[in-house]
């Protein structure tokens, strides 16, 4: 039989509510009593049962951990990091796949019948709305990879993709493409929308450059495929910023399959540095988006927001940077 709350009181010589405050966060219990309950639950095998806690202090430690896209790889990754950084910080993380959800009203719905403390919206495509719309409703709120604002409603961190666009049309510029084109993700994608008008204010006025403009249906390996294979029946660019590592990857399958070689046929530059995009068969040059330190504090600003009762929103934007590797022309 599980070992109860009244078993570790019974051998530690305390009261039951001893033991309680002993495993209630803030509650106060002196450091001998403390030490006593410790040493017999030890011994006892006893757990607290983090459930029956959540009665007491009103609170389940429970995060909602939000996302749109379990088709990129990418989040493997994500989700590793914010499973293991929010248990790191005593919290527990909850898993919702909103795939094709755009509406919060139904995911707010979901999340407070599991009576979760906070929530991380793990998203770069997602509306702000979409983020804000948890706020209205009373909920720490947390929007990981979202749109930038000088403004926010909500707490958002990540890159400036509208910067990163630019980064990339210059990228591919100075290697000496003047055929370039963006193959980006979903065009409704804030993402997509804000990585294509840097890419395109760099190269719009530019006489010298032909630009083309395509998107796939969504971020994913299939979707980079089938549009690389379609765009192959006409005319292909010199070089492709595929606004996303996955992208990229299902374009190079296409672009292999058809007979070509990147980069001496086709250039193509990824955004993320997802782990894939290292390995040898791939060698994806990209653009780095700093996904751990985003990460490490999305977990710090929603673990703050649970203690206070009013936090100013903040916008946290993080460098990113070009890793060279094997599938754009080198640099002249």
């Amino acid at each position: 039989m599980a070992v109860t709350l009244k078993d570790v009181a019974e051998k530690a010589g305390v009261s039951r509510s001893a033991v309680s405050r002993t495993y209630t966060e803030g509650a106060s219990v002196s450091e001998k009593t403390r030490a006593k309950v410790r040493e017999a639950a030890d011994a006892l095998g006893y757990s607290p049962n983090a459930l029956a806690s959540s009665l007491t202090t009103g609170r389940t430690k429970l995060i909602g951990l939000v996302s749109n896209n379990f088709h990129n790889p990418i989040f493997l990754e994500v989700f590793d990091r914010f499973t293991k950084g929010l248990q790191d910080r005593g919290l527990r993380p909850l898993l919702v796949n909103l795939t094709d959800e755009v509406d919060p009203a139904n995911s707010i719905r979901m999340l407070r019948a599991y009576s979760v403390d906070g929530v991380i919206v793990a998203s770069s495509t997602l509306p702000v709305s979409f983020a804000e719309g948890f706020r209205e409703a009373g909920v720490p709120i947390v929007h990981s990879f979202g749109r930038h604002s000088a403004n926010p409603q909500v707490h958002v961190l990540g890159i400036d993709n509208i910067a990163a666009g630019r980064m990339a049309a210059t990228t591919l510029l100075d290697r000496g493409y003047r055929r370039i084109a963006f193959l980006g993700g979903p065009e409704s994608a804030t993402s997509t929308q804000d990585r294509l008008k840097g890419f395109a204010g760099v190269l719009q006025d530019r006489a010298d450059v032909e630009l083309s403009i395509s998107f796939a249906t969504q971020y994913a390996f299939d979707a980079g495929r089938d549009e690389m294979t379609r765009l192959l029946q006409d005319r292909p660019a010199e070089a492709y910023f595929c606004g996303d590592d996955v992208l990229s990857i299902g374009a190079l399958s296409a672009i292999q399959s058809a007979g070509l070689q990147v980069p001496d046929d086709i250039g193509l530059l990824g955004l993320n540095d997802m782990e894939m995009a290292g390995w040898q068969n791939i060698n994806l040059t990209t653009i780095h988006n700093p996904i751990g330190p985003i990460i490490a504090a999305s977990v710090e600003l929603i673990a703050e927001s649970l203690k206070v009762d009013e936090n100013k929103p903040q916008a946290q934007l993080f460098d990113c940077h070009i890793v060279e590797r094997g599938t754009l022309r080198p640099l002249p």
